[in-house]
């Protein structure tokens, strides 16, 4: 994983009008299935409510390389109701494993 700082992760998601936040969940997925995680392509963000099914299974890779730091109940409610606080939230428990 690599370390970023979770107010730039919430600030480029604000300023882009959310095209870094598509560019976050791609880089952390890739991430996240290269220590073992099983997300599906990234395609399925667009397609409505295959996303949500998609956003959980982003969710539990969280969980997986957080080795169970954080939910994944508990990511996905951050990433669903709070979207880029959830996101910079995340960040913050990715950097804890990051190398």
């Amino acid at each position: 994983m690599k370390k970023r700082n979770p107010l730039l992760v919430l600030f480029l998601s604000l300023i882009t009008l959310g095209i870094y936040a598509l560019v976050w969940y791609v880089l952390t997925k890739n991430e996240m299935n290269a220590k073992g995680a099983t997300i599906p392509t990234a395609w399925l963000i667009i397609i409505p409510f295959v996303n949500f099914y998609w956003l959980w299974k982003f969710c539990e890779g969280v969980e997986l390389v957080t080795k169970k730091g954080m939910s994944t109940a508990v990511a996905f409610l951050l990433v669903f109701l709070l979207s880029v606080i959830g996101m910079a939230i995340i960040q913050s428990e990715l950097n804890k494993v990051a190398v």
